[in-house]
C-alpha cells in the first residue's frame, strides 16, 4: 500500500484518520497511519495547545495533522453575545418544547452550559492555526472550501501541507488553483458536511481533473481493506476517513459510557440522514428522534452557519447528559452499519492493511 504520499510523509500507510479524539488520533499516527485532529470544538486556543501538547508526546515521533473549519467571516471578533442575539426567539422555543416533547431533561444545575462551536468562526479558526503551527504538524486540512490564500502561504512557510475537501471537480479544481497541496475527495456518503456525488463517481472524476497536479485522497464510505483498494484502484493515493474511528476504543476518552457509541454500534447504513440542523450547512447525521423532530410540520427552518451551532448547543448538551441513543445527535456516515464492535484503533489499523493485502492478492489472480 505505497503511494506518493506514504513517500511524502514517511508513513507505512495511505490512511488518513480524522477525529475529534486526541487519543484516537494518537493511535492512528502510531499504527502507520497519518491521525488528524479536528480543531473545530476548541473554542479557546489554548484548549487545543493543550491537546496537541498531549498528541507530540504521544504519537512516538510519527506525523500527525490538524483539520480546521474556516468557512465564516462574521464580524470582527466573533462575540458569543451578538451571533446569539442574532437567533430568533421562535427558534429557541421550538427547540426547547421538542427536548420536552422527547423527555430530555434539563442540564444539572452544576453543569457549565455550553457556547456552541465556535470554530466555525474565521477569527477562531484563524486562532487554531496559529496554536497548529507552533506544533511540529505535517498537514494542516480545511474542512470547507479553500483556506485563505494568505493561510496558505503562511502554512507553506512552515514546512506544512495543505489539503481541503471538494464534493465537485470544480472545488477541486480552485483548490489546487489555490495553492492547496492535497485535495479529499468527499462522497455523498460521508458524515458531517458532505455534498450530494458519491464517491465512486465523485474520486475518478476528481483524479482526472487534478490527479496529475496533487494527490487525491478518497472520503465517503470506506470502512474496510476492500474499500481501501477500491479507491486506490479508482486512481485515489490514499483515503480519508472520519466515521469508522467513532466506535473504537479509544473514542471512548471523549465520554466515557455515553449513549453515541451504542446508538452508532446499533445503527445500519440506513440510520443516517442528510440535514442541515447540526451546523446549518448540509451534514450527514445519525437518524434518531431528534433528526426526525426537525422534519415535522412546525419545526423552522435550519439557520445559517455558525447561527444554527449557537441555537442547538444546549440542546445537544442536553441529550448527551441524557444517556438515551434514542435522540443522541452526532455526524456519522453510511459506513456506520459496518461499525458493530468496539476494538482498539490498531486492531481497525491492523485488519484495513490484512484485507487489503487479500483484495490485492484476489484482483492479481483475477488478471493472472
Amino acid at each position: 500500500m505505497r503511494t506518493r504520499l506514504t513517500e511524502e510523509f514517511g508513513i507505512e500507510y495511505p490512511i488518513f484518520g480524522f477525529t475529534p479524539a486526541p487519543e484516537v488520533a494518537a493511535a492512528i499516527t502510531r499504527a502507520g497511519g497519518m491521525g488528524v485532529l479536528g480543531a473545530v470544538r476548541y473554542n479557546d486556543a489554548a484548549d487545543l495547545a493543550d491537546a496537541l501538547d498531549w498528541m507530540d508526546e504521544n504519537v512516538d515521533g510519527k506525523p500527525y495533522g490538524v483539520d480546521v473549519v474556516m468557512p465564516v467571516k462574521l464580524g470582527a471578533s466573533g462575540d458569543v453575545p451578538d451571533l446569539q442575539s442574532m437567533i430568533p426567539k421562535v427558534n429557541q422555543e421550538w427547540v426547547d418544547e421538542t427536548l420536552e416533547r422527547l423527555g430530555v431533561p434539563d442540564l444539572p444545575e452544576s453543569a457549565e452550559e455550553m457556547t456552541g462551536v465556535l470554530g466555525w468562526l474565521h477569527e477562531v479558526a484563524r486562532s487554531h492555526v496559529d496554536v497548529a503551527l507552533e506544533h511540529p504538524i505535517k498537514l494542516i486540512a480545511n474542512a470547507l472550501g479553500s483556506p485563505p490564500e494568505d493561510v496558505i502561504e503562511r502554512v507553506h512557510k512552515h514546512g506544512v501541507k495543505v489539503a481541503a475537501l471538494a464534493g465537485k471537480r470544480v472545488h477541486a479544481e480552485r483548490h489546487v488553483g489555490k495553492g492547496v497541496d492535497i485535495v479529499i475527495a468527499q462522497g455523498f456518503e460521508a458524515g458531517g458536511h458532505t455534498g450530494e456525488i458519491a464517491s465512486m463517481v465523485l474520486v475518478p472524476e476528481i483524479v482526472d481533473a487534478v490527479g496529475s497536479q496533487v494527490p487525491v485522497l478518497a472520503a465517503g464510505g470506506i470502512g474496510s481493506g476492500r474499500q481501501i483498494a477500491a479507491a486506490l484502484s479508482l486512481g485515489a493515493d490514499g483515503v480519508w476517513m472520519g466515521s469508522f474511528w467513532l466506535t473504537t476504543k479509544e473514542a471512548e476518552a471523549m465520554a466515557p459510557g455515553n449513549a453515541t457509541q451504542k446508538a452508532l454500534l446499533a445503527a445500519t447504513s440506513s440510520d443516517t440522514v442528510r440535514s442541515r440542523i447540526y451546523s446549518g450547512k448540509h451534514a450527514r447525521l445519525l437518524k434518531t428522534k431528534w433528526t426526525e423532530a426537525w422534519d415535522e410540520e412546525g419545526a423552522p427552518e435550519p439557520l445559517p452557519m455558525p447561527l444554527q451551532n449557537l441555537l442547538v448547543a444546549k440542546a445537544h448538551q442536553r441529550i448527551a447528559a441524557s444517556q438515551n441513543p434514542d435522540v443522541v445527535a452526532m455526524p456519522v456516515g453510511q459506513i456506520v452499519g459496518r461499525m458493530n464492535e468496539t476494538r482498539p484503533v490498531a486492531d481497525v489499523m491492523a485488519d484495513l492493511v490484512r484485507e487489503f493485502e487479500e483484495t490485492a492478492a484476489r484482483i492479481g489472480d483475477i488478471n493472472g
